[in-house]
């Protein structure tokens, strides 16, 4: 490999990541050698939630950061935290999420369709039924979590629940949990539901606690998820080593195509996840586990790391994730068009992604 004579600025370097299972292209650039390819030393750093990994990318402590894709948006407009002005310059995964309700709550669904399990992916009307049925009964709202107000997970929720007529601001409840207490706060019954990426609902589903009723391949098809962020002065201080970092994680997510390479990834996951192969490998391979004893679904593109693009941070992607953040009432009432523009232009980098193609030619 090569950065054409170019001098890494630094060669150490602090990422942080989340315990899911998207990880993969950071960890595998780690475990393949491919971070060394470019002349870096990297440091992967497990974080237990994303407003850590918010906290510690702003304060310097982490170089780069997986995040999720509309938080580069938040920290930049300084929403629930400290403004700081944090890029996007590479998509590191499409997809992966999945909603989960309790076992109790899937039983109910059943119940209402004459004890027949309902067909998947789940219309959410079955969900506005119970919704209905609580409410005449006088009995608490159901509550559901998310892994972070401005993720495609809290979006997705809302959008899927949406569709059913449920009024998302007042007929249910959203809290916010980190990714690794999902299946816990399940199990103790302080949620009826969740949304969050793959392995939790797999866990879950293996535990029998939970099924996994729909995935975001179903609600949004093809949605940016996770993204490689950096703060804009980091980048800025250190332009060398930002594209030598892109360039390794290009590579690797051109080596995460091959499913049989996705199966190697799962076992070394596992060691970051501390989960069993069991939980990780399905979603790679394209299969969502349903119910304990139900037949899975095959959904090929449930974890998706590369394809025509998918890796480029397109202003097409940016201005969805910016819509939905008007839709949950999270952008001022006076945000305009011209500052959604500016905030696009300054966040979303593609020229660098190029210039990181050219670097590799």
């Amino acid at each position: 490999m090569t950065t054409q004579n170019r001098t890494l600025e630094q060669t150490e370097l602090n990422i942080g990541i989340v315990a899911l299972t998207d990880c993969a292209p950071l960890v595998m650039a780690k475990h393949l050698g491919f971070f060394k390819q470019w002349g870096l030393d990297v440091n992967l750093h497990i974080q237990h939630s994303w407003a850590t990994v918010r906290d510690r990318l702003h304060a310097g402590l982490l170089d780069a950061a997986q995040v999720l894709a509309p938080m580069p948006f938040a920290s930049t407009l300084g929403l629930n935290g400290a403004k700081c002005d944090v890029i996007n310059a590479f998509n590191l995964s499409m997809n992966g999420n999945g909603i989960t309700i309790s076992v109790a709550l899937f039983d109910q669904i059943t119940k209402l369709n004459h004890g027949e399990e309902p067909s998947l992916p789940l219309d959410s009307s079955w969900i506005k039924q119970v919704v209905i049925n609580r409410q005449k009964n006088g009995e608490a709202k159901l509550r559901f979590a998310a892994v972070y107000p401005y993720s495609c997970h809290f979006y997705q929720l809302r959008d899927w629940l949406s569709l059913a007529g449920i009024d998302v601001d007042n007929d249910i409840e959203i809290i916010i949990i980190p990714p690794t207490e999902m299946t816990t706060s399940l199990e103790k019954n302080d949620i009826d539901g969740f949304c969050v990426g793959t392995p939790w609902n797999t866990k879950a589903v293996r535990a029998g606690i939970g099924a996994t009723v729909i995935t975001s391949c179903d609600i949004w098809h093809e949605a940016p998820e996770k993204v490689l962020a950096v703060t804009k002065q980091w980048q800025q201080k250190n332009p060398n080593t930002f594209l030598a970092m892109l360039a390794a994680v290009q590579q690797t997510c051109e080596w995460l195509d091959s499913i049989a390479n996705r199966f190697e990834a799962a076992r070394v996951l596992q060691t970051y996840l501390d989960e069993s192969l069991d939980v990780i490998a399905p979603s790679l391979i394209g299969s969502c586990l349903t119910t304990k004893d139900g037949a899975p679904r095959s959904i090929p593109a449930y974890n998706r790391f590369i394809s025509k693009d998918a890796n480029l941070p397109q202003l097409s992607q940016g201005r969805v994730l910016l819509d939905k953040m008007v839709l949950a009432n999270q952008l001022p009432k006076d945000f305009t068009q011209a500052m959604k523009q500016q905030l696009l232009k300054d966040v979303y980098r593609p020229d660098l992604y190029q210039e990181m193609l050219n670097l590799r030619r």
